[in-house]
């Protein structure tokens, strides 16, 4: 005889709902279906309440306005030159940073002298505000190209070159002991344990660089430039035009959002076996 709990089965009716609800939404039209009805909901308000009078157009904008403006500015080829001369600074100064900040820090690992010596000096570098650095960027680089890339390699390359030296001091070290132990040497130790258990740690990096390249870009854009989402954002907002303003800032959104995705194929692709362990997860 089997001895049921009072209110068990009703619990366990809402559990078996929820889990059909879950699964229902779950997959990755259902997610889409919920993100796009949640940014049509936002506009939707955003646009009623300027109609209404209950939110002030000239502070915040409309999405009506925005809209229209973005469709003009897309047909006259000014948003399309704007946005690929930040996203090429952008892309540029995260490749160069990263590459060269994660292989700064995969450096690190070859000297533990070495490493505690300069460790207190990349504290003090990350302390600082990067964007302080900017002036001084623009002064010793010019207003060209070369500032903007350089202030986006500052942001991105201290960030993965943190990333690369923790990654590889937190490196498996019975591994490492096991290929010692059979004869290996230390560039043998190098590139058989540590670069392979470092991957996950630089790529996911990628992600947060992304975005530090784009704030690089945009942030010397702002100091000097005649072209960029940032020299576009930068001159609105002198001339309180809202509308462009919402028009640069979603168009880096998107830019942004498209980057990491980008990252996340990448990540798919070179780590499938991170992935599948991500999937598999505790539901509660």
């Amino acid at each position: 005889m089997t001895l049921t709990m009072p209110g068990a089965a009703p619990l366990q009716k809402r559990k078996a709902l929820r889990a059909r609800r879950r699964a229902t939404f779950d997959t990755a039209l259902g997610r889409a279906t919920l993100q796009a009805l949640a940014v049509i909901g936002f506009f939707a308000a955003w646009e009623i309440g300027v109609r209404m009078g209950w939110i002030s157009a000239f502070l915040v904008g409309s999405p009506f306005g925005i809209f229209t403006l973005a469709i003009k500015m897309v047909a006259s080829g000014e948003l399309l030159s704007d946005t690929w001369y930040t996203l090429f600074e952008a892309i540029l100064g995260f490749v160069i940073g990263t590459i060269f900040g994660s292989l700064l820090g995969l450096a690190l690992w070859y000297s533990v002298f070495v490493a505690r010596l300069v460790e207190p000096f990349i504290v003090a570098i990350n302390s600082v505000p990067k964007i302080a650095l900017a002036p001084i960027v623009v002064l010793w680089f010019g207003t060209g190209l070369v500032s903007k890339v350089a202030l986006s390699v500052s942001l991105t390359a201290i960030v993965a070159l943190i990333a690369a030296y923790q990654a590889a001091k937190d490196a498996d070290i019975d591994l490492q002991s096991l290929l010692i132990s059979m004869g290996a040497d230390k560039h043998q130790v190098f590139f058989k344990a540590v670069v392979p258990s470092t991957l996950p740690a630089i790529i996911a990096t990628f992600r947060i660089n992304v975005g530090f390249g784009l704030v690089g870009a945009v942030v010397g854009e702002f100091i000097s430039s005649q072209r960029g989402l940032g020299h576009l954002i930068y001159t609105a907002s002198s001339l309180y035009d809202l509308d462009t303003v919402w028009v640069g800032l979603f168009t880096l959104m998107i830019t942004g959002f498209v980057l990491y995705y980008v990252i996340d194929l990448i990540e798919r692709t070179s780590l499938p076996w991170k992935q599948a362990n991500a999937i598999h997860q505790v539901q509660v």
